[in-house]
């Protein structure tokens, strides 16, 4: 699995874990969808992923070279 696939695969499990949360536990626990929508924008326009270098760190290999 390259690092764009997982950094997807991340996202929608804790958008989905938030949304079940949300709606069995706690109401602020919708926090956490808002905050994951926030970080894939700014990281498409800044291209600093803090779930990229966590990946990173459990052996994800990037998509392509970075030259």
């Amino acid at each position: 699995m390259t690092m764009n696939n997982a950094i997807r695969v991340m996202a929608g499990i804790m958008v989905l874990a938030s949304l079940a949360l949300g709606l069995l536990v706690n109401k602020w626990w919708f926090c956490l969808t808002g905050f994951v929508g926030v970080n894939l924008i700014q990281s498409a326009f800044t291209h600093f992923c803090p779930a990229e270098m966590i990946l990173a760190k459990f052996g994800v290999k990037p998509c392509c070279d970075k030259k």
